[in-house]
């Protein structure tokens, strides 16, 4: 049972991973950071299926119309234990893992879909 202090089984706390994904937000570039618009990023423990590791849940820049008014923010969830599974609970390996997550799910954010960053070999 995960309780609001939990502790994953790697031995990370939820405000220690906060910390890592609060760093690879801050890590994007300016450029990026910078046109943001209406978005908050989470953490959570697990996803429904257990290996998704992170979610992007809103409406994409470019799709936003005249109508876009007092919306929720946009969502990005971070699942902290499938991360940490991924990186073997090793830190440096989260951290960077951390910065690529952050990176895609803002690459939604700006209407990038999983295809093209395939097809252009960004993921």
């Amino acid at each position: 049972m995960w309780t609001r202090r939990w502790v994953c089984e790697r031995g990370m706390t939820r405000r220690e991973f906060q910390k890592l994904v609060r760093e690879a937000a801050k890590a994007l570039p300016d450029e990026f950071r910078s046109k943001l618009k209406n978005i908050i990023i989470g953490v959570e423990a697990g996803s429904p299926d257990g290996d998704l590791m992170g979610l992007y849940e809103g409406v994409p820049l470019g799709e936003r119309g005249t109508g876009y008014s007092l919306c929720l923010p946009d969502k990005i969830t971070v699942f902290q234990r499938a991360v940490e599974a991924e990186c073997g609970g090793k830190k440096r390996a989260i951290k960077k893992e951390l910065i690529h997550l952050i990176r895609h799910e803002i690459a939604h954010h700006f209407g990038i879909t999983d295809e093209r960053l395939e097809d252009e070999g960004i993921y």
